[in-house]
């Protein structure tokens, strides 16, 4: 500004000039070359008229010179005009004051070339000598022997280069100023274009005479940027009174201000000088920042910068003076946001800007701030930093339109920068390292309607920002259902929080969950309308009990769960792949989708290495036990399958080996299918020890008793492991091959099992049964006799064939016709399965071949009548040889013992059984004895006896002297006292330390 104001009155100096000399004035050539000649010496600067010069004398004293330039190299100017014309008052050629009418400058290009650092300075430092560079001073030395009624440019250009920065161009320069008199209003009123930005600008001073007198003159300016160089600061007015100090400083008192439809009042120093600075005061009663939030000025029509061309907002206009200012309010507004008691500050020294909010206080609570920048920069870059004690959610939500479901204090501290001043750069240039903190918080979480589980509470949590190009970390304990719950949550702030549309397209989110009973983990993108979309894990080890925390309930049977897979989760449904799904330990994976509908629908396919369905279930394998309490029965659970009711599922399982508790077959590809509260599962051929397998299963939850119906067909399966994992039976070997066709119904376990019907065919084929060999016990009579039987596992009874048809009713299997055709044996017979008590009761008629070495034909062992008998639970099975037949008729049974070959002809068995002494007694023992033991019911009361089972079960015989012994009349006899306690496998059953009477009897055969 002071270059220009110089230049101008040298172009004012040079038309004076040329008036003067117009009388020695003889030809235009010599006109030009003299004018220029001293015209270049008065101003110390280098002027040529090029052009034409035309003189008039009447009215005025006029020139008109066209194609003019000037070169002032000290300062580093040049100039060209294409006229320059000037007029003065005839009455300055006898007065001491020069009356100028007008001076014009058409279509001037003035170029400023910005010197190094070393000529600036001494520059500047020249003109220091010569004065401060306040050119008011020199225009109102000049004004005093003066009066100028115009000086105008128009369609001017002004052009600053330098070698380090780009090229300026002010165009479309027009400009007029008056002074008529030292005593009359001063005014200065200009327009111009710069960097695609119009300036319109007035300026005026009541009287130029005050300011010489060191008294106040009124001063107004105006100031109009089409479009705004930020966003608010359009136009620009104030006004005052100045007054000139005597170190050449102004003093505005009591002035005002108004910028961007703001009121402020104003008090302000200005120190002229190469340098100029301006110390502010404003003060409002109330200051609306909305205006100045605008994301980009509104550009006029006319001139408006193309796209391309248009540069961003910028300050340099703060550029060329130093500045100190405050600003307080007592009010202030941004948008539905009102704030009191502002007060703040700003210092602007060589291009760099510092602000200070020293403090806003807002109906949530109170914010400072500060903030730096350098306003030389073509795009500013902003750094600073926000603080706040406490700001109430809730209301800050409100005072901006919003409503959240959080509440509690928000505390801020953290540093911030950003770059430009619309919106759209700061937010996509924005940073912020400090940290946010929330206090005495509580999050209302969606879509639940338990009012106990949708509060969740904070005591204090803190949220760690590094930077915005980094997650945000947001760690701290929460309370739940008073549960403590630590979270870790991490955010990228910048892909979501700066882009302004969390409500849609989500915001992306990391977050670990720990609870005493479960853990959550969840690494995807979540939008406030309750969808999720990522990865999802969750785990628990108890899910009955967690579920039960929560005031829920239908897991019952789940304990352990876990889950971790790709989540897709919306209002109406959640689908999930590649996922992993642990439930009581039984792992699988796949994929699948759920909708929230009536009924629940659900589709899935899964794979499973090992699918145990009683493990899926919850229930517990079933293990043998050793022995068996007397009358004790199954644990009895309710079984509820209306869950059935609210699901329409198909699930589709692939599993190497699928089965329940230690029963497996597989590979399997099947699918479970539940409509209208019935779950069907068919399992197609598949291998099944050894063998193959078929089965379908149907399970009704749609009535108030759930039932179920089970087919299965089984061929070539491995016998023993087969009936060893399913009831712990292991007294069978063989290939087996079966049909069952069994439903039932009930309310709890026990009610199902004893319901169940149908009926089963079994066979078995080259195999064995453990624990007794029945030829055996025919070669080995007389040892049972005297010393009893003992059931041994390492002795079998060998089969070809063994098969049985089943009819259930009631949840006993029954069969009639149970045959076993082997090598030495043959046997039919019959009893019954109890399958809701688990428990065996069979008696199996042996038939020996001829001889005992497999020669022969079949004989009857009706003389003897050892049958077998198996009873007992599945488990732990009672296999032992019933001789209570064999002691009813002991002349049969010699026989028989003669029969398979036995020297019965060498003893003196005649004498035993018909003679006296020792034969008798054992005459009375097999016989009379028998009859008397029946009918003395008493005796048998008082007195410990030997029974049948004492010599084939097991127990210890007691002696002689202490008691007779008590032998069953009848078949019916010896099943009511048959044992009810199994015998260890491979132990002696009787086990006796004294002779007992069969072994005596034995004894004296064998003398």
């Amino acid at each position: 500004m002071r270059r220009f104001i110089l230049s101008l009155l040298g172009v004012a100096a040079l038309a004076i000039a040329a008036i003067a000399v117009l009388p020695s004035l003889i030809s235009s050539d010599w006109v030009r070359a003299e004018l220029g000649r001293q015209l270049s010496a008065a101003t110390g600067s280098s002027i040529a008229f090029n052009g034409p010069v035309n003189l008039s004398a009447f009215p005025y004293l006029a020139v008109v010179a066209e194609d003019v330039t000037l070169s002032a190299e000290a300062e580093g100017i040049t100039a060209e005009f294409a006229e320059v014309s000037g007029s003065v008052a005839l009455s300055s050629l006898w007065s001491d004051r020069l009356h100028i009418k007008q001076i014009a400058l058409d279509r001037p290009v003035i170029v400023l070339e910005e010197k190094a650092a070393d000529e600036a300075a001494s520059t500047a430092d020249r003109g220091n000598e010569t004065g401060s560079g306040d050119p008011l001073p020199a225009l109102v030395a000049f004004l005093e022997r003066s009066a100028i009624e115009s000086v105008s440019i128009t369609s001017g250009t002004f052009i600053r280069r330098s070698a380090e920065d780009p090229e300026e161009v002010v165009s479309d320069v027009e400009l007029t100023l008056s002074a008529p008199d030292i005593d009359d209003e001063f005014s200065l009123s200009a327009s111009a274009r710069m960097g695609g930005r119009s300036y319109d600008t007035s300026f005026t001073i009541s009287t130029l005479r005050s300011l010489l007198e060191r008294q106040p003159a009124d001063v107004t300016l105006a100031v109009e940027a089409d479009p705004a160089p930020a966003p608010g600061m359009s136009s620009l007015e104030a006004s005052g009174q100045v007054t000139l100090n005597a170190n050449g400083s102004y003093q505005i008192r009591g002035g005002e201000v108004e910028a961007g439809e703001q009121a402020f009042s104003l008090n302000a120093l200005f120190v002229p000088g190469q340098r100029a600075r301006f110390l502010l005061d404003l003060e409002a009663d109330r200051l609306d920042l909305t205006p100045f939030m605008d994301a980009a000025p509104e550009a006029s029509q006319s001139g408006a910068p193309s796209a391309g061309t248009a540069k961003p907002a910028n300050l340099q206009f703060l550029a060329g003076f130093d500045a100190d200012m405050s600003i307080n309010a007592a009010a202030l507004v941004l948008g539905e946001i009102s704030a009191s008691d502002v007060s703040f500050s700003a210092a602007l020294k060589d291009g760099k800007l510092t602000a200070k909010l020293g403090h806003l206080g807002i109906d949530a609570g109170s914010v400072a701030a500060s903030v730096a920048t350098d306003v030389t920069a073509d795009d500013p870059v902003f750094r600073g930093r926000l603080a706040s004690t406490g700001l109430n959610i809730a209301k800050l939500s409100a005072l901006a339109g919003q409503t959240v479901p959080l509440s509690g204090a928000l505390t801020i501290d953290a540093g911030f920068a950003f770059r430009g001043l619309d919106g759209e750069a700061i937010r996509k240039t924005v940073d912020l390292a400090g940290t946010i903190g929330l206090r005495d918080a509580a999050y209302t979480l969606p879509g639940i309607a338990d009012e106990t589980m949708r509060e969740v509470k904070a005591k204090k949590i803190t949220a760690r920002i590094e930077s915005l190009a980094k997650p945000v970390r947001v760690a701290g304990r929460l309370d739940w259902r008073n549960k403590p719950v630590d979270v870790d949550l991490q955010i990228p702030a910048a892909d979501t929080i700066l882009t302004g549309n969390l409500s849609t397209e989500g915001m992306p989110f990391k977050l670990q969950v720990k609870m005493s009973d479960a853990n959550l983990s969840l690494d995807g993108k979540a939008a406030l309308s309750g969808t999720y979309a990522g990865k999802l894990g969750f785990s628990t080890a108890d899910l009955s009990a967690f579920l039960a925390g929560l005031g829920q309930s239908g897991a019952e049977s789940i304990g352990p769960l876990a889950f971790n897979g790709n989540v897709d989760a919306r209002a109406t449904g959640v689908s999930f792949q590649e996922a992993s799904i642990s439930v009581n330990s039984v792992e699988g994976a796949g994929s699948g989708s759920v909708e929230f509908t009536t009924p629940l629908k659900i589709m899935t396919a899964l794979n499973f290495d090992e699918l145990d369905l009683a493990q899926f279930a919850g229930a517990q394998s079933p293990a043998p036990q050793a022995k068996a309490a007397k009358g004790a029965e199954p644990a009895d659970v309710p079984l509820d399958l209306s869950a059935l009711r609210s699901i329409d599922a198909t699930i589709k399982v692939n599993a190497k080996k699928l089965g329940y508790g230690k029963v497996f077959a597989g590979p399997v590809a099947t699918s479970l299918v539940v409509s209208d509260g019935v779950a069907s599962l068919t399992l197609p051929e598949a291998p099944f020890y050894g063998g193959h397998v078929v089965a379908s299963l149907r399970a009704d939850g749609s009535q108030s008793e759930p039932s179920i119906a089970l087919k299965t067909s089984i061929s070539g399966a491995s016998a023993a492991p087969l009936l060893t994992d399913m009831a712990g039976f292991k007294h069978l070997e063989g290939s087996l091959k079966a049909e069952f066709d069994v439903t039932g119904a009930g309310g709890t376990s026990g009610a199902l099992a004893k319901s169940l019907q149908g009926n089963a065919n079994v066979g078995f084929s080259d195999g064995a049964i453990r624990g007794i060999d029945i030829a055996n016990v025919y070669n080995n009579l007389v040892s049972l006799m005297t010393s009893g039987f003992k059931q041994d596992e390492s002795k079998a009874t060998t089969f070809t064939e063994l098969g049985a048809s089943f009819a259930i009713e009631g949840g006993v299997a029954r069969t009639e016709d149970l045959k076993l055709v082997g090598p030495l044996i043959r046997m039919t017979g019959n009893g019954a399965a109890d399958l809701a008590q688990s428990t065996l009761n069979f008696r199996l008629e042996p038939r020996l071949v001829a001889s005992l070495k497999g020669q022969g034909a079949e004989i009857s062992t009706d003389g003897i009548g050892v049958p077998v008998v198996v009873e007992g639970s599945f488990a732990a099975p009672r296999i032992y040889p019933d001789l209570s037949d064999l002691l009813k008729n002991p002349d049969a049974a010699l026989a028989k013992l003669k029969d398979f070959g036995l020297p019965i002809d060498k003893l003196p068995i005649g004498d035993l059984l018909n003679g006296d002494g020792a034969g008798a007694a054992v005459k009375d023992l097999l016989g009379g004895t028998l009859d008397k033991a029946l009918k003395d019911k008493a005796f048998k009361q008082e007195q410990q006896q030997l029974s049948i089972e004492e010599i084939i079960g097991g127990d210890p015989a007691p002696k002689p002297d202490e008691a007779a012994v008590e032998i069953p009349t009848n078949e019916e006899a010896a099943k009511a006292d048959a044992p009810t306690e199994q015998p260890a496998n491979g132990t002696e059953v009787p086990s006796e330390e004294a002779d007992g009477p069969m072994e005596g009897f034995f004894k004296q055969l064998l003398q």
